[in-house]
C-alpha cells in the first residue's frame, strides 16, 4: 500500500534529519569523557597512578580536535583527577604534546617498482569501477580517471606526569596549579557529552 504523500514527506523528512544528525555528530571535537577506542581511533582522557602522589594523564582528540583544546582538557584532568583523590594542588613534572598525521586516499593507493626487470617508481591505485590500476612516471597521468581523492588527518595527543599535593600550592614554582581554581575557570569550555 503507497504512503500517502504527507506521510511520504515526513517520512522523508525523519529520514534525513537522522543522517544530518549522525553526518553532524562524526564532525565534532573530542568531548570531555574517558578515553574509547585504540591507536589512530582513541579519543578521551586517560590516566594511572604511578607513585602514591604521582600519575600519569593523557588526552587525546579525534581529527576534529584542536591542540588547544586537548591541551586544555589535559590540564582540567589532572585538577580533576587532583581533587578527586584529595589534594589540593598538582604540579607538572612532564608535559608534551604529540602530533601524529595519517594520509588516505578514497580509493586507496600503495606503491611499488617498475616491472619487467627495470628498477623503476611505480603507484598501484584502485580506480573507482575498474579496481586495481598501477602508474609509473613514463606512462601518462597517474589518475586518468580522476577517482581518486587524497586526505590527510591530523590528531594530537597531550600527555602529562603530575605530582599532586595538600595545602596552598608553592608559589615560587610557575609549574603548579591550584586545581579548585582550573575546574572553575575551564570548567565553563568543558564539553562533555550529552
Amino acid at each position: 500500500m503507497p504512503l500517502p504523500s504527507s506521510a511520504l514527506r515526513k517520512t522523508l523528512a525523519v529520514a534525513l534529519g537522522a543522517a544530518t544528525l549522525l553526518t553532524s555528530a562524526c564532525a565534532t571535537e573530542s568531548t570531555y569523557r574517558p578515553a574509547t577506542g585504540h591507536g589512530f581511533e582513541r579519543s578521551g582522557y586517560s590516566d594511572r597512578q604511578i607513585e602514591d602522589n604521582r600519575f600519569q594523564v593523557s588526552f587525546s582528540g579525534n581529527s576534529y580536535t584542536s591542540r588547544d583544546t586537548v591541551e586544555k582538557y589535559l590540564l582540567y584532568r589532572a585538577a580533576e583527577l587532583t581533587l578527586q583523590r584529595g589534594y589540593d594542588y598538582f604540579i607538572f613534572a612532564d608535559r608534551d604534546v604529540d602530533h601524529r598525521s595519517r594520509v588516505y586516499s578514497t580509493p586507496s593507493i600503495g606503491g611499488g617498482y617498475g616491472f619487467g626487470g627495470y628498477w623503476g617508481p611505480s603507484w598501484r591505485y584502485r580506480g573507482r569501477g575498474f579496481g586495481w590500476r598501477t602508474w609509473d612516471p613514463f606512462f601518462g597521468d597517474p589518475f586518468f580517471d580522476r577517482g581518486v581523492d587524497i586526505d590527510t588527518i591530523d590528531k594530537y595527543e597531550a600527555n602529562a606526569e603530575i605530582i599532586v599535593g595538600k595545602g596552598p600550592k608553592p608559589r615560587d614554582n610557575i609549574k603548579a596549579f591550584d586545581a579548585r581554581e582550573v575546574i572553575h575557570n575551564l570548567g565553563p569550555s568543558i564539553v562533555t557529552p550529552k
